[in-house]
């Protein structure tokens, strides 16, 4: 089954306290983005990178810089993150074969969790990558909180992989903000969702600190 990989990359730099949008600041010497689109370049993955329109000029002045020359098709992205996604399942025309959608700030991703996702979406459908939790937790309501069982739940990272035509189907739903990522717009479509085991190093970078932990990882 023909393999793709969405990379959805339509953040700021608010929260990293930075005029340039998060996906874009370096990362040992490149930016963040161009390791996360290395981490999917095997396997005859064709991959599709979703930017807000207005950054595509930049993307393509550091792509010059860097001379980088893994291959992928740019696709405008949408409001939301959930019409950046639709965008670039439409750009696939096949209804037969498997997508990966990754967020392009996490960087770190390993290639045998994304052999692991496709895999498992190929047997069931679906295969979405999370973390068991280290801390304990509490659950708030306005007026007391209380101690829950950390072993019940479940931290959700990408890469979240589907069969296609399932993902596309389901996209064709009504965006609504319950929609926080791509395994709620299917399970909202009346499909059970398949976990998978993620990595703790498969961090999201949205703040200097988690910029810092990264540069730590890639030197270890």
């Amino acid at each position: 089954m023909q393999k793709y990989a969405i990379v959805v990359a339509g953040g700021s730099g608010t929260r990293m306290k930075s005029e340039l949008p998060k996906q874009f600041i370096k990362l040992a010497g490149k930016p963040i983005l161009m390791h996360t689109l290395e981490a999917f370049h095997f396997d005859d993955i064709q991959i599709i990178l979703v930017l807000p329109e207005s950054q595509i000029p930049y993307w393509k002045e550091l792509v010059d810089e860097h001379q980088f020359k893994i291959p992928h098709n740019i696709i405008a992205g949408g409001e939301q993150r959930f019409h950046s996604v639709k965008n670039g399942l439409s750009s696939i025309k096949a209804d037969d074969g498997l997508v990966a959608i990754h967020d392009g700030v996490r960087p770190l991703l390993e290639r045998q969790i994304i052999s692991e996702s496709f895999e498992q979406a190929k047997r069931t459908g679906n295969a979405i990558a999370s973390i068991q939790l280290k801390d304990s937790i509490r659950s708030i309501t306005p007026h007391a909180n209380q101690q829950e069982d950390r072993t019940n739940f479940r931290l959700i990272q990408t890469p979240q992989t589907f069969k296609i035509q399932l993902i596309k189907r389901a996209f064709e739903q009504e965006y609504t903000p319950s929609f926080t990522d791509d395994a709620s717009v299917l399970e909202q479509a009346g499909h059970s969702i398949n976990l998978i085991e993620g990595d703790y190093k498969n961090i999201k970078i949205t703040t200097p600190e988690d910029l810092l932990v990264a540069e730590t990882l890639l030197k270890a």
